[in-house]
């Protein structure tokens, strides 16, 4: 390691990081930073980078040869080290999501090979997000560490407020992680972690694009004192590819990071996302002139107190307000709902010569005020006439122990819901990585979680559906194992895992013709699979494709299993068998790079095929291939970037009937000031 300087007395900031094993990190009883990071922090997917380029035009130091381990994740309930995890975790870095073809969130999940990301709608509209075959209710979603998963549905899990700009990273554990992320956790979670400290003084991107695309995103950043601060604005907007797939979209975030002395800190973050958009067969093919509202503000408080024994004390609120017209422009099948979520988590954690031993917990209630969901209120409050709330509570206590090589943590959470009253339930977790050698690790996990019924899955009875407010929370067990190997020139990983769920709550239908789907409780379904994926860094042999050029490959299969006595499932069953995704980045001149995303999909199970507004059957998911490409352009503090999505304008769908957009050109100019 290159030692920069010592700013302030007791932290040794490093210019530059050449992985030698972790004895550097581990003998060194410091805070201990990184001073320049570039280009790609990839632990499980291959998205890669290309080049990063100073305001001058200039490359940045090549760090990125080996994997960074000491990038902190959240894999436990404090952070840690990637490397000295005992987790299976995949990490997108913001250079990543920079140099995608994307417009959300979701759309960078999408080219992770072991996510399946269900679009109804372009950029991020609506999208379904699962992990390991799990449903879109199953994961857990968190902003900075802060619960923001919906109580109302999946659907609106990634209805938050975060500009691309805001994004720092983003984690993805794989796998019930209810020891980690709560209760809610059932087949994984995804963190998505912003910037503290401010990158530039300005940041602004203006972009538009084929079927009136226009958007717009603003952030601005500045240091007051022992304080940073960052604003970011942005929209988006367009009249749509098809017919009533029109949107427009909101996102405002505020935060603030509060330094404190001896390393403590105050984090607070206030948001807002506003979303309008025609919902074209959305829920029904029998009714393409759906529209929905919503609209999403938040806050919470986060500290971080201490050094040998810290104390991280969490406040939030969440509010979600949503309207939905099952014929857009009218009072058909019209429902309002008003969602709250809030609550608090208080951490304790505890560094010694034996490890890190944490002990935490969490109180969280959730509300639903609707026109349809819940009990009926003995006073209606407005267009409110529906309400039903529940509490739910948990305790996890954790110890990760490190021993040389061997990284290796066990906990249990326990957990109580109001749902079932006077049940206390446990969801232990054990996890071991262990170093083969320099470049081998061995990693395997064992865990458990739950999921409570959202508020939809309970009471959502319409013309299309019928809810049960009998249903069970959902449980689930997992098993992974896997390797991961890093050198100069290659990054591979390979895994596999095998998950157990009962109980699974899914809409499904006994008979072809039944009117209406409706929630149950499937008996069980297992599922087993692999993962594995391998990135070359072409620049060690190919220097003429520029320092920072890449080539990734990743694949991903499933198989499940079920005695659903032959039910006929709209989502759970549904699942994606196979998806293969590769990756190619490359440069061609001192400032010009390009990045070529490929992805191949192969989903099991049948939809409900309409014609003309009449079901004519029921027709198995066919499989499909998109290419995407985005070109950019550095001139000192502005970059220009094309996108072109769907490159050979592949006709296809991830959900029945809602064809996605076919080939669509995109192009923007941003200005960075002040790096």
């Amino acid at each position: 390691m290159e030692q920069k300087h010592f700013s302030p007395p007791g932290v040794i900031r490093f210019k530059r990081f050449m992985r030698k094993g972790y004895a550097a990190f581990c003998s060194m009883h410091r805070v201990v930073t990184i001073g320049v990071v570039a280009g790609s922090v990839l632990v499980c997917m291959r998205v890669s980078t290309a080049g990063a380029q100073t305001a001058a035009g200039e490359q940045q130091p090549k760090v990125w040869e080996q994997e960074l381990d000491e990038v902190m994740v959240t894999a436990s309930r404090l952070e840690t080290p990637i490397g000295r995890t005992a987790k299976l975790v995949t990490v997108i870095t913001r250079e990543q999501v920079e140099r995608a073809p994307v417009r959300s969130i979701q759309d960078i999940l999408a080219y992770v090979a072991s996510i399946d990301v269900v679009q109804r709608g372009g950029h991020g509209v609506q999208s379904d997000i699962s992990i390991r075959g799990g449903s879109h209710d199953q994961n857990a979603v968190l902003l900075n560490g802060v619960n923001l998963s919906s109580p109302h549905t999946g659907h609106y899990s990634f209805d938050i407020p975060i500009n691309l700009s805001d994004i720092e990273h983003i984690e993805i554990i794989h796998g019930p992680s209810a020891l980690v992320y709560g209760a809610s956790a059932f087949s994984g979670g995804i963190n998505i972690i912003t910037k503290k400290k401010p990158d530039a003084r300005l940041y602004a991107n203006v972009e538009g694009g084929m079927h009136k695309l226009r958007s717009m995103e603003m952030r601005g950043a500045a240091e007051t004192g022992i304080a940073s601060h960052s604003i970011s604005v942005g929209s988006n907007a367009s009249e749509g590819y098809r017919a009533n797939s029109d949107y427009n979209l909101y996102n405002v975030l505020w935060q603030s990071r509060i330094n404190l002395p001896e390393t403590s800190q105050i984090d607070i973050q206030l948001g807002y996302n506003d979303k309008q958009y025609g919902a074209n067969a959305f829920y029904s093919a029998k009714y393409p002139d759906q529209y929905e509202y919503t609209g999403n503000c938040m806050g919470s408080v986060k500290g971080a107190f201490g050094s040998a024994l810290k104390i991280v004390p969490v406040i939030y609120w969440n509010r979600r307000r949503d309207q939905f017209d099952l014929i857009k422009g009218t009072d058909t099948g019209r429902n309002f709902h008003r969602n709250d979520t809030y609550g608090g988590n208080l951490i304790f954690m505890y560094s010694s010569i034996l490890g890190n031993t944490s002990l935490g917990g969490e109180i969280r209630k959730e509300d639903m005020m609707s026109s349809v969901l819940g009990k009926p209120m003995i006073k209606p409050r407005g267009k409110y006439t529906m309400y039903d709330d529940r509490i739910n509570a948990s305790v996890a206590l954790e110890h990760t122990l490190f021993v040389n090589r061997l990284a290796a943590s066990a906990g249990v959470l326990m957990n109580h819901t109001t749902l079932l009253a006077g049940r206390y339930e446990f969801y232990p977790s054990v996890n071991a990585s262990y170093i083969l050698f320099d470049e081998l690790r061995i990693l395997a996990s064992w865990s458990k979680s739950t999921r409570t019924p959202t508020f939809t899955d309970l009471y959502y009875t319409t013309e299309t559906h019928t809810g049960n407010d009998r249903l069970k929370p959902e449980k689930s067990e997992a098993l992974d194992m896997g390797l991961k190997y890093n050198n100069y020139f290659i990054d591979a990983y390979l895994r596999g895992f095998l998950l157990w769920g009962k109980n699974m709550i899914d809409w499904v239908k006994e008979n072809p013709g039944d009117a209406k789907w409706a929630s149950w409780n499937l008996t069980k379904v297992n599922t087993q699979g692999i993962e594995a994926g391998v990135r070359f860094r072409l620049s060690e042999f190919t220097p003429f494709l520029g320092e920072y050029s890449s080539l990734a490959v990743d694949y991903a299969r499933m198989y499940q299993t079920s005695d659903t006595k032959n039910l006929i499932s709209k989502y759970t069953l549904n699942y994606l068998r196979d998806k293969f995704t590769v990756a190619f980045n490359h440069q061609a001149g001192d400032h010009f790079s390009a990045g070529w995303y490929f992805r191949f999909q192969k989903r099991i199970g049948t939809y409900e095929k309409f014609v003309d507004l009449e079901k004519v059957g029921d027709e198995p998911f066919p499989s499909f291939s998109t290419l995407d490409l985005k070109l950019n352009y550095q001139y000192k503090e502005i970059q220009f970037n094309l996108s072109l999505n769907n490159l050979y304008n592949t006709v296809y769908f991830d959900l029945g009937n809602i064809p996605q957009p076919g080939f669509w050109l995109t192009g923007g100019i941003s200005y960075t000031f002040g790096n």
